[in-house]
């Protein structure tokens, strides 16, 4: 008895041992780009198989308030929103009620050209529409309140890139299209959908459409770095940005949100796999995004990547489905980017991952 108590101490003290390390490596990622604890911070979290490894927070919430940041504040996440936007048209693809095969012009009859861009198209970035986000005139309607119906008039005679399934160039305009015709084809609005559908069944609480004007618990607030000091960030309607980028979330939330997608609890098996497929294009050629994710890997293991940037605010997720590691960082300044910051987290826990299981 007394052996084995002694082998179980030795075992927890390796156990402490070995994560006191993998967090001090992570601090040190981290603190390389979130070095100003009196500035904007950030929020840091890693899991393996839902279980939380690592969490924690750096720098400011408000800072005109001086309240530190702590891991469950509410960040805007900017183009994460696109993966919500994804699986909701997936989500209604199941019931029957359309195909990502379909053109537009079933949905919205008056589209320019709508008969030969498809849903697919819009979910892989392949339409050739133009990007709203480039237009000079988006200035004209950056704070007004628009509905989905007017954003998409905002851009659709606008000149198009190329011919539909001709390249792949990101796109926000696609991802405005899908809000839309969630709406029309569900009759629900974009944010009611993705609350019940989604949020509710994945049981992510803290995660809404986002809002200045709603009193919401644990805000983060955010801010640009000017020459002389921070500013709070621009003030936006985010009917504009809509399903492309207007969600809010927490670090734990979105670890919920990989777990349900796990677990199949939004959508079953096959139909959440649309999501991480690579198409291709019509040249035959393939293309490393899916369904509202980027499809690349680290060090030959493939990963499943997103980020977003809207005023403010940066994030980035990165998920390894053969270990299942997720790795999440959120910023509350558009000057302290999380994206290079999580790749080489996802990259440093990989190199560890077979450790990390074993204890």
């Amino acid at each position: 008895m007394k052996k084995i108590l002694f082998l179980l101490v030795l075992f927890i003290a390796g156990c402490n041992v070995f994560f006191a390390q993998l967090n001090g490596k992570i601090d040190s990622i981290i603190q390389k780009e979130f070095n100003d604890r009196n500035g904007p911070g950030g929020v840091f979290l890693v899991s393996q198989k839902g279980k939380t490894i690592y969490e924690k927070a750096f720098g400011k919430a408000n800072l005109e308030l001086d309240i530190d940041m702590t891991s469950d504040n509410v960040f805007q996440i900017g183009s994460m929103t696109k993966q919500f936007t994804a699986i909701s048209i997936l989500i209604l693809e199941s019931q029957g009620k359309l195909k990502v095969s379909d053109a537009i012009s079933k949905y919205i009859p008056d589209y320019p050209a709508g008969n030969s861009i498809t849903i697919h198209h819009l979910l892989t970035h392949t339409s050739g529409i133009k990007d709203f986000t480039k237009m000079k005139s988006l200035s004209d309607i950056a704070q007004k309140e628009m509905t989905p119906k007017m954003m998409v008039d905002f851009f659709k005679n606008e000149p198009v890139d190329f011919k539909p399934g001709e390249k792949f160039e990101y796109n926000n305009s696609g991802y405005v299209l899908l809000g839309y015709l969630i709406e029309i084809v569900s009759g629900e609005k974009y944010e009611d959908f993705v609350k019940k559908n989604i949020f509710d069944k994945a049981g992510m609480s803290n995660s809404q459409y986002a809002s200045d004007r709603r009193v919401i618990k644990k805000r983060a607030y955010g801010y640009h770095q000017k020459t002389d000091g921070y500013v709070n960030k621009t003030v936006i309607s985010f009917s504009v940005p809509f399903a492309s980028g207007s969600l809010m979330s927490t670090v734990e939330d979105m670890v919920k949100w990989q777990q349900a997608l796990n677990k199949n609890l939004i959508l079953d098996a096959q139909n959440v796999q649309k999501a991480f497929t690579k198409y291709k294009l019509n040249n035959g050629e393939e293309f490393t995004y899916g369904y509202g994710w980027h499809l690349n890997e680290i060090n030959g293991i493939p990963t499943r990547e997103h980020g977003g940037s809207i005023f403010g605010f940066k994030s980035m997720g990165v998920y390894i489905p053969k270990e299942d590691i997720y790795v999440i960082g959120f910023s509350n300044c558009d000057c302290n980017s999380p994206t290079q910051v999580v790749k080489d987290i996802a990259k440093t826990v990989l190199e560890n991952s077979e450790t990390i299981l074993k204890k």
